[in-house]
């Protein structure tokens, strides 16, 4: 078959769960002998072109800013979006399906717009589904509602629509999505630890340095726990519009070279820090599904989460057998979580790890791989 993948960030160039998820699919059809595209922004230099063996890699869009005071600039995707649009008027003809995300909508309605001139299928994938609240609290008044009804439009799109959430699941079923709705639970990539490794009394956060995450609610937990765990630490990974809060929070509570943000770094470093981890703090108001909360489980790594209608990695979480979902971000309710970690030594660790082997399947991204593949 001849795919197209429409995204506007690519792994490596950029690091996040999505990224990941469509350089699996680019490189497993590669693999399956397709005809693979895979249409973004260029985020490389020209000497550095972007390796994906058997995939046809093509930036519609030049390289800009995504984020403007934490919250993503309306430009990027609009470029992007006629960038696909005027791609897929002069070669849609060439592809049976045009595999694209949800976000950026303006992605989703070009292919949409060329779709009767090229006959092409659409496939898409609803990481997240915003609700009108969220919209509003996101954009303001008017611009929340202009966001709500573009998303409106998108669910009405002929396609065959994917998720990874249990939550938006639910939510693509309420709203009506054209053509049902396919649940994919697996991203994980690896393979789960033989054992535990004995905790250091380290918290690691990893993700992008943006509001919705909330990395600088763990520089104030770290604070806080240390007045009961005087010998924690953390490990703040990642970047983005709020990593200044990161560092001007470190430096309030005086915790330089108590709690590090060494910004973006190699994912083995992640990995080695995740699997000696006390636990994984991930204080985000909103998650679509948590790649990192299934690599942290997968190596018996507790994870601790923040309870909220919009946070579907809570999904993953049983209390007190793998991780603690606080009641919110403070740095009381973090710090308690802390310390329930703490006091729950080995045997939660061992526990975590048991409970991921009895998910592994299911969150293996091999699993959604061949639903997705079937369903091609």
């Amino acid at each position: 078959m001849r795919i197209c993948l429409v995204y506007d960030l690519l792994y490596p160039q950029t690091v996040g769960g999505a990224e990941r998820w469509y350089r699996n699919v680019a490189l497993r059809l590669a693999a399956e002998g397709h005809d693979v595209t895979y249409l973004t922004m260029r985020q490389w230099d020209a000497a550095e072109a972007p390796d994906l063996p058997g995939v046809r890699v093509i930036a519609v869009a030049g390289r800009t800013h995504l984020y403007s005071g934490g919250r993503r600039r309306i430009l990027p995707p609009l470029t992007f979006g006629l960038g696909v649009l005027w791609h897929l008027i002069r070669h849609g003809r060439r592809y049976d399906v045009v595999h694209t995300a949800s976000f950026p909508y303006f992605s989703l309605l070009a292919a949409a717009l060329a779709r009767p001139f090229a006959g092409y299928r659409i496939v898409v994938d609803w990481h997240e589904l915003w609700t009108r609240g969220y919209w509003r609290e996101y954009l303001g008044r008017l611009g929340g509602w202009l966001g709500w009804q573009v998303q409106r439009l998108c669910l009405r799109v002929p396609q065959r629509a994917f998720c990874f959430s249990r939550l938006v699941e639910g939510r693509l079923v309420a709203e009506g999505v054209h053509g049902g709705v396919i649940l994919l639970e697996g991203q994980f990539e690896g393979e789960p630890a033989a054992a535990p490794l004995p905790a250091e009394p380290v918290v690691v956060f990893a993700g992008r340095h943006v509001p919705g995450k909330n990395p600088v609610a763990v520089v104030h937990a770290v604070a806080k726990a240390r007045e009961t765990i005087p010998d924690l630490r953390g490990a703040i990974y990642g970047d983005g519009p709020d990593r200044p809060k990161v560092l001007a929070a470190i430096a309030e509570h005086r915790l330089e070279g108590v709690v590090v943000a060494p910004g973006f770094v190699d994912e083995q470093v992640i990995d080695e820090a995740l699997a000696r981890a006390l636990c994984l703090v991930l204080p985000s108001q909103r998650e679509g599904y948590g790649l990192v909360v299934v690599e942290a489980l997968s190596k018996g790594t507790p994870t601790i989460l923040v309870r909220g209608e919009d946070n579907a990695a809570t999904e993953l979480i049983e209390e007190d057998v793998n991780g603690f979902v606080a009641a919110d971000a403070s740095a009381v309710s973090l710090a308690e979580a802390i310390a329930h970690v703490r006091d729950a030594g080995q045997a939660l660790r061992e526990s975590t790890l048991n409970q991921f082997m009895r998910m592994n399947d299911r969150l293996a991204v091999k699993t959604s791989l061949d639903t997705l593949l079937a369903r091609y």
